[in-house]
């Protein structure tokens, strides 16, 4: 398993350098060390490492979310952690998500994305599971369509800002405000002791 994580690390800093047009497979096994015949027993093109890549970010991201959010604070500030994460981590990796959305969205493997990102829905779904049984958000949530809505909502807002907007920093801290506002009535929270 180690060379195929050097595979997709090394894609991912290939890509990031030369665009996935112009990287060749010989330029991602050179940066990691190991025979062109080795990348095929993982990857049966380059357009395939994209869902591996992808899993890579959404750890990545869960792992960020996970450290920042509180779960002893109230559930209004855990989802102003969650957006503020999420954001940091658009910031930081914003070349790197965008070699993903271009190479999933140019390849059959776009399919693969919500399986890629179910840990992630789980997680929030199970926030939003504890949330309403504790009368902290509306009673009519269905976390588990809610938690894709959420993730959808918050990285399409931060893709707005650091893909498209060339990190417009105090255009973030305007969507992140605009996000938890939508946030806060959609969810409809509710003020309870912790």
């Amino acid at each position: 398993m180690a060379k195929k994580t050097a595979i997709i690390h090394s894609a991912i800093e290939v890509f990031q350098e030369q665009g996935i047009e112009k990287t060749k497979i010989s330029d991602i096994v050179k940066r990691a060390g190991i025979a062109q015949g080795t990348f095929y027993l993982y990857f049966p093109s380059k357009l395939a490492l994209m869902p591996a890549i992808a899993e890579v970010m959404v750890a990545k991201t869960m792992d960020v979310v996970k450290r920042t959010v509180d779960d002893q604070a109230t559930y209004p500030k855990q989802f102003e952690q969650m957006v503020d994460a999420i954001y940091e981590v658009n910031k930081e990796y914003y070349e790197i998500l965008a070699v993903i959305y271009s190479g999933l969205a140019s390849t059959e493997h776009i399919k693969e994305w919500e399986s890629v990102y179910a840990p992630f829905y789980q997680w929030i779904s199970e926030k939003l599971e504890a949330a309403k049984k504790e009368g902290a958000i509306r009673q009519s949530i269905k976390p588990e369509r809610t938690a894709k809505i959420i993730i959808g909502l918050i990285e399409s807002t931060a893709e707005q800002v650091f893909l498209y907007a060339h990190h417009d920093e105090s255009e973030a801290d305007r969507q992140k405000e605009e996000v938890l506002d939508f946030l806060t009535h959609a969810l409809q929270f509710q003020t309870i002791k912790k």
